[in-house]
């Protein structure tokens, strides 16, 4: 039981005692009682058989630093190993009174007498270091508050190395500041002075805050030491006796224990803690790691009197009570004979009796003390002591799985799951979950798969499980709470409990859940396939992100289409340009300047297929906003339109409808062959024409008139494409001549304009028209006697050419002769280039023009032709050397040859050229010359020149 008070009043105090009193019998039995230690008496190292023997007169004791240190009656200190070594050295010539063993230096602070009557010295030993074979003394001053004489009484040092505290009987605390091994780094002041004997004292240092607690027989002190001026708080007004008091470990918080008669009490620097109601006389308290040692007396011995003394008879029993505050449990109890003090080092406890023995104390291991908890069925004790031990976390789930066990064994299936919920993350879930498959165990299997939810430790199984108990439980409320948990709150898998939400029918939480959490394509499928909501199904693909709603309007276009087909066909029309999802006003000024995205339109096509009206609208509004929309938009377009233009009745909308059609072929962005198909599937002649006409196809456009026997526009297709493809006006006049009707005007159209270019010989004109018995000799009289009269008239000048150049080269060949037989006679008497007279030097050619010799060097490009001359033979040089590469040209021959109107000029141009002269074979005799070394010969004959230096 615990009592707590902040501020010490004597009228209260004694009330609390009274209170304490009438407690303290039913607190003492609520503790439950084990044997968590194991009691052996310490063997002779040497001899296994004897007990080890301790040195007589013991009068202090303290342990520290791996070792046991005792002081005696005759002035010795006596140093204890853990191999039970002994070794001793002479202290003070009288006796040791008190021993203090800082635990983090080997620094041992003892306070004894070396002369009688009332002087105590203290002295500080370095135990590392040695002074002919003893440890060192660093410092020896006299324990004396001013200059009064009196006993000391308690002594304690911080592990710093800053403060030691001396308690004298006469109520007095002096306190050394400093250094406490050199007299020269300290100073010693009086802390306290009062009239009740100083029993306890104690450093207690959190953080940088050092308090000292100050326990006497009446009254119990703190005094701050980080503060100048030392101000002390007055904690109770009731003390101890001498050894009664302890600080505790920072498990207690570093608490101060007073043990009194009736009570133990723990204060903090300010103020009270709790109380314990532990009754009996204390002759002995002390606190190691985690357990309160209270050493009481016998309730049958008689009391002694005297502030200190707390020594008792040979006869007297002494009971050791080991307490676990925290867990609230006796750890240990037992008698002993005469206790001379309890001490801590080596793993063990070692309990020092004045006969002269030890006796030590082995603290069970945790598993054992757990396994004997466990066989009484004590598992909140377990659980708590397994805490305080600091035991892992697999321990711990062991533990609470047995105490689950043991909870469901005895029915208590409440409490079972909530042992089993702390197992989560150790046991294994199945292990809990086939215990509570039972129907009439849903409610705790329901609150243990949220527990595991919870931590995240789920599974699909489990989320799966989860939901199949609310809704076998009909639990709405906790259902919605389950999936309506913020985001930071979720630990199950969304898509897992959309499925089963939905396979429950629980529609329209799966529907939340889907939306909250963003499932889009389970809402959608939830919306469209289950609830048939197609319009917030609509609305919810209007909302989505660009690719999300690209996709699923793939995935139900159709269904959307067919059921709503007005938005449908809005949605994808902002789909396919500029899109932005469907946000509230502030999201959209967010989103107006963010760029758009358009999915592409030809492949949302399929969706129109049965809503041909639908269709329509988005095809056009797709090539109105955009263009340059994909090859497919206007192919399906102009299928549309050409549909409507062929089922139209109405003479006024089929024109519209036809000039659609026509522009739509107009826009160069349909494909050549899938129009072409189209428009001759519907019949559609001004398509059918204009893409003739657009790829070059003027045969076909011929062709498409002739099959429709109109004869004007097929004059009309030779008229316009004649010049692109001649043959046009060949086979028109050969169509004509199949007809039997009356063609006579058309043919003679046609005679004209292939009389005019030239298109057909005469002969074949006759041959073409003889197979029509309706076209007589008149059809083609005008076309034979203008033919005729050509004929005459390129004859008749042919001649004349023929003559003039016979009469020319008859000219040329003379020269030639004169000048191979004849001198010549050069009589110039001017410069032909500077017009000056001659003068010497002077040169002269056999074409009669002279030069001056310095003219001709600064005009002439070469020293063998005349200047004058020179670009006159280039030309014809340059002729020659054409002649020479074009010899060989039969594909350009055959080519020109193909498209000219009169093949024979072609024909007798090559001839000129020497293309149909003889080749000179391996075969022919050596000395034979072709026609073309002739003429070579003769143009050199032409160039030859004189040079003549006068």
């Amino acid at each position: 039981m615990r009592y707590s008070k902040s501020t010490p009043q004597q009228s209260h105090d004694s009330c609390f005692r009274g209170f304490a009193k009438s407690y303290k019998m039913a607190a003492f039995i609520q503790w439950r009682r084990f044997v968590f230690f194991d009691k052996d008496v310490v063997k002779d190292p040497v001899d296994n058989e004897k007990n080890f023997a301790l040195p007589g007169g013991i009068s202090a004791s303290d342990s520290g630093r791996g070792h046991i240190v005792l002081g005696d009656m005759d002035g010795k200190i006596w140093l204890l190993m853990r191999s039970l070594q002994l070794t001793c050295f002479q202290a003070y010539k009288l006796r040791v009174t008190h021993l203090y063993q800082l635990k983090q230096h080997s620094i041992l602070v003892s306070v004894g007498q070396d002369d009688h009557g009332i002087n105590p010295l203290i002295k500080v030993w370095n135990l590392d270091k040695r002074d002919s074979g003893n440890p060192l003394c660093t410092r020896i001053f006299p324990a004396i508050p001013g200059n009064r004489p009196t006993e000391v009484s308690c002594l304690s040092v911080h592990e710093n190395l800053n403060f030691m505290a001396i308690g004298f009987t006469d109520g007095s605390v002096v306190l050394t500041k400093g250094d406490i091994t050199r007299d020269r780094h300290s100073k010693t002041l009086t802390l306290h002075e009062g009239t009740s004997p100083v029993t306890g004292l104690a450093f207690r240092q959190v953080a940088k805050v050092t308090h000292l607690f100050v326990a006497t027989l009446e009254k119990v002190y703190c005094y701050n030491l980080s503060i100048k001026e030392y101000p002390k708080i007055l904690l109770d007004t009731h003390g101890c006796a001498l050894r009664c008091s302890s600080l505790a470990d920072p498990s207690q918080d570093s608490q101060f224990i007073v043990a009194g008669d009736e009570c133990v009490y723990l204060y903090q620097p300010d103020e009270r803690g709790p109380c314990f109601a532990f009754d009996g006389h204390k002759l002995l308290a002390h606190w190691h790691r985690g357990y309160l040692f209270l050493l009481i007396k016998d309730a049958k011995s008689p009391d002694k009197t005297g502030y200190g003394s707390r020594e008792s008879s040979p006869s007297d029993k002494q009971l050791l009570t080991i307490y676990d505050l925290d867990n609230k449990f006796i750890a240990y109890s037992a008698s002993f004979d005469d206790v001379v003090d309890i001490v801590a080092e080596w793993g063990t406890f070692s309990i020092l009796t004045r006969d002269g023995k030890m006796f030590a104390l082995q603290e069970k291991d945790t598993q054992t003390k757990l396994e004997m908890l466990f066989k009484k069925n004590l598992f909140v004790m377990a659980i708590n002591l397994a805490k305080s031990q600091h035991l892992d976390s697999d321990g711990l789930s062991e533990i609470f799985r047995q105490y689950g066990d043991h909870l469901y064994l005895k029915g208590d299936h409440d409490g079972a799951i909530q042992q089993y919920i702390r197992t989560i993350g150790k046991l294994e879930p199945s292990y809990v979950i086939r215990k509570f498959l039972d129907a009439q165990r849903i409610h705790n299997l329901t609150a243990y798969l949220q527990a595991l939810h919870r931590q995240s430790l789920a599974n699909a199984d489990h989320t799966t499980l989860l939901l199949n108990c609310y809704t076998k439980l009909k639990d709405s409320s906790k259902l919605e709470e389950f999936i309506k948990s913020r985001e930071s709150e979720v630990h199950f898998d969304i898509e897992i409990a959309i499925k089963v939400l939905r396979q429950a029918s629980y529609h329209s939480h799966a529907v939340f859940l889907a939306e909250k959490h963003m499932q889009h394509e389970w809402y959608l499928k939830i919306q469209l396939e289950d609830l048939k909501n197609y319009q917030e199904g609509l609305r919810y693909i209007g909302r989505l992100p660009f690719e999300q709603a690209e996709s699923n309007m793939k995935r139900y276009g159709k269904t959307l289409m067919h059921h709503v087909p007005e938005g449908t066909t809005l949605l994808l029309k902002g789909l396919c340009t500029k899109y932005q999802p469907n946000r509230d006003t502030a999201e959209k000024d967010s989103l107006d300047n963010s760029p758009g995205n358009k999915a592409n339109s030809e492949e949302f096509i399929p969706i129109f297929a049965n809503n041909p009206r639908e269709l329509k609208a988005f095809l056009e509004h797709m090539i109105e906003v955009d263009p340059c929309s994909p090859q497919g938009v206007y192919d399906t377009l102009l299928e549309l339109r050409l549909q409507d233009w062929a089922h139209e009745q109405d003479p006024e909308r089929k024109k519209v409808l036809q000039g659609e059609a026509v522009s739509l072929l107009r826009s160069d962005n349909t494909v050549f062959d899938k129009a072409l198909v189209l428009c001759q599937m519907h019949n559609f002649k001004e398509g059918v024409l204009y893409l003739y006409e657009k790829g070059k196809l003027y045969q076909q456009i011929m062709h498409y008139h002739m099959q429709n026997e109109e004869y004007g526009k097929v004059v009309e297709a030779c008229k316009r494409y004649g010049e692109q493809e001649g043959c046009l006006w060949e086979q028109a006049l050969g169509y004509f001549a199949r007809k039997e009707e009356d063609c006579k005007a058309y043919i003679s159209e046609v005679l004209h304009h292939i009389d005019q270019n030239n298109l057909m010989p005469p002969l074949l004109v006759v041959q073409t028209l003889a197979h029509n018995s309706t076209a007589t000799l008149s059809v083609i009289k005008d076309y034979l006697i203008n033919k005729l009269q050509r004929e005459s008239q390129q004859i008749e000048d042919d001649e004349r050419k023929i003559r003039q150049y016979r009469e020319e080269t008859a000219h040329l060949r003379s020269e030639i002769q004169e000048l191979k037989t004849s001198a010549k006679i050069f009589q110039k008497t001017k410069c032909n280039m500077c017009n000056s007279p001659l003068d010497l030097p002077s040169v002269h050619f056999l074409c009669s023009h002279s030069f001056h010799q310095h003219c001709f060097e600064s005009y002439a490009e070469s020293e063998a032709e005349c200047p004058t001359c020179t670009p006159e033979n280039r030309k014809v040089m340059d002729m020659l050397r054409a002649q020479d590469q074009k010899r060989d040209l039969h594909d350009h021959f055959d080519r020109q040859l193909r498209i000219a109107n009169d093949g024979f000029s072609v024909v007798a141009d090559y001839f000129g050229r020497g293309v149909f002269n003889k080749l000179t074979l391996v075969t022919d005799p050596p000395a034979s010359k072709t026609v073309g070394s002739l003429e070579v010969s003769l143009q050199r004959d032409l160039l030859i020149h004189t040079k003549r230096n006068c």
